[in-house]
């Protein structure tokens, strides 16, 4: 053996040995820290983790990851308590490639959720995870990070979904969107309801309506006990917006239906907006200890290919134009003159600057920018004049203007509009001026329809169709969700429903499909 061959080995077995350190180190402080929390940690009664796992927000080098620890009333004791929370990620399904590991702390002020930043991963590729607490070990979830920023990536797969009232339909849609090949979930509103219609009840909310914080959490665990929504959060991560039913229907930033005293709402508001960031997995910004006041609109980069913003068309917005002094919220009006006062926003100013200055600098191919309703009009033309609904974009015409205006004078391609709120699939052509022909198109717009609510009637449909050609497609007849399949060269959405309302085993097809070309304004039926 000669010495060549001798040092050659030995620089084989050193590489060996550098390659898998991290490997073992990463397998080493997992099992350390693991056993460190089990030693210490509570002897469960009843599974904590019954409300299961979820991750969103992902970015290239990470990806938020949540779980909640849920108190059985045998497991009383521990509700008071501080608790010891491992998250472990790993490379593989089969998890035995571990990654990253995490020892948080958590506690009855945040009802024993848990948020965990995962940082440090590698872009474009998923991971798997689960949380240790005790002796209890929760589901293991699949979530991935997104690409790298400058990576040209061949496509988006994404699920456009919103609306789920627990008491209107099973949410058969998530089991569909979890057996799915999609890149991520993007829910643009009315994750829980606040409120209740007996004429439409299918199974029914525990407790009556919330208004206090504690109220709000037991809300949201009553729809995280739905065993298809858990599956669909285990399977994909999640890119979030709100709407108004995560506090109240139809409030108005500091304004209620009823008029309420604005400090007493936003106490109301402040505690609906804890319970959401505590069961969601979102970022909860640089003071976790005020999750009531985090901002929920953002900006993702998809590789090249695409960037998506989030809106919050809630919080900021200015009150409901034209109220009826009895009732607050938005309702049907003709004639009112304050729908053209230039300065109504829906988005509130600081917004409207923040996304048109993004809009205009991005330089990814497709601009997709979800939001909670529709934007394109469905007023009715009637002997007194035109109608119009004052919560949605309709109430808020010129706001819609000036972001159309933006789209139009910078001359931004492949521009689409993704909403939610109106339990109906629509797709329809945006203008400047709505419904005028002699207004160019300069975006696309879809709306998914709702995961269990209640559509409008026909007759009502019928009239909104006639008086709205921009509107190129609407059915309400139908729940469900759209996937979206973005390329280069083209999106094409996939409008997937079934029967109204939904059963727990009911099954999914294709209502419409529709494309969007790239550099083509506007969308066409396939």
């Amino acid at each position: 053996m000669n010495r060549y061959s001798v040092n050659r080995r030995q620089l084989n077995r050193q590489a060996l040995a550098l390659a898998l350190t991290p490997w073992l180190g990463a397998c080493a402080q997992a099992q350390s820290v693991q056993s460190a929390a089990s030693a210490g940690g509570p002897r469960w009664q009843s599974d904590p983790f019954s409300l299961g796992v979820a991750s969103g927000q992902p970015q290239p080098d990470s990806v938020v990851l949540w779980t909640r620890l849920r108190m059985a009333p045998v497991d009383e004791a521990q509700r008071g308590r501080a608790q010891s929370v491992v998250c472990e990620v790993f490379a593989d399904e089969a998890l035995r490639q571990p990654v990253r590991q995490w020892l948080v702390q958590t506690d009855a002020s945040r009802a024993h959720s848990v948020h965990v930043l995962a940082s440090g991963l590698q872009p474009g590729r998923h991971y798997w995870y689960r949380f240790v607490c005790g002796q209890a070990i929760s589901p293991v979830g699949r979530t991935r990070t997104s690409p790298a920023l400058n990576e040209a990536v061949p496509r988006l797969r994404m699920a456009l979904a919103s609306c789920q009232h627990f008491e209107q339909g099973y949410f058969a849609a998530h089991r569909d969107m979890a057996e799915r090949d999609l890149d991520l979930v993007l829910f643009v509103g009315d994750y829980i309801y606040e409120s209740s219609n007996p004429r439409f009840i299918v199974r029914k909310h525990e407790g009556g309506i919330p208004v206090l914080l504690d109220e709000y959490r037991e809300r949201h665990a009553q729809y995280k006990s739905d065993a298809d929504l858990r599956a669909c959060h285990a399977a994909h991560p999640w890119v979030m917006t709100w709407d108004d039913h995560e506090v109240v229907n139809d409030y108005a930033n500091d304004l209620d239906q009823k008029f309420t005293d604005a400090q007493v709402f936003l106490r109301r508001r402040a505690a609906a907006y804890q319970a959401y960031f505590e069961h969601m997995p979102v970022r909860l910004g640089p003071d976790p200890s005020q999750p009531s006041q985090m901002r929920i609109h953002d900006r993702m980069a998809w590789g090249r290919l695409a960037d998506v913003w989030t809106l919050d068309c809630r919080q900021y917005r200015d009150h409901h134009a034209c109220p009826d002094p009895n009732r607050g919220g938005g309702r049907v009006v003709v004639g009112c003159d304050a729908l053209a006062n230039p300065g109504r926003s829906m988005l509130g100013a600081a917004q409207e600057q923040w996304l048109n200055e993004g809009l205009t600098q991005s330089q990814r191919r497709w601009k997709l920018l979800a939001q909670s309703t529709q934007m394109s009009s469905s007023g009715v033309d009637t002997p007194l004049g035109r109608s119009a609904f004052t919560d949605g974009w309709d109430g808020y015409p010129k706001a819609r203007e000036r972001l159309l205006s933006t789209i139009a004078e910078a001359r931004l391609q492949n521009v689409v509009l993704l909403g939610g709120d109106v339990h109906m699939n629509v797709a329809s052509q945006l203008r400047v001026q709505p419904n005028n022909d002699k207004s160019p198109i300069v975006a696309a717009e879809l709306v998914a329809t709702s995961i269990t609510s209640r559509g409008l009637g026909e007759n009502l449909l019928a009239q909104i169709r006639a008086s709205n050609p921009d509107i190129v497609h609407a059915r309400s007849d139908e729940r469900g969700y759209t996937v979206l399949d973005v390329k280069p060269e083209r999106t094409v959405a996939e409008m997937r429903t079934t029967a109204n309302p939904v059963k727990a085993d009911a099954q999914f097809g294709v209502q419409a499909r529709f494309e969007i070309v790239q550099g083509v304004a506007g969308l066409h039926k396939l």
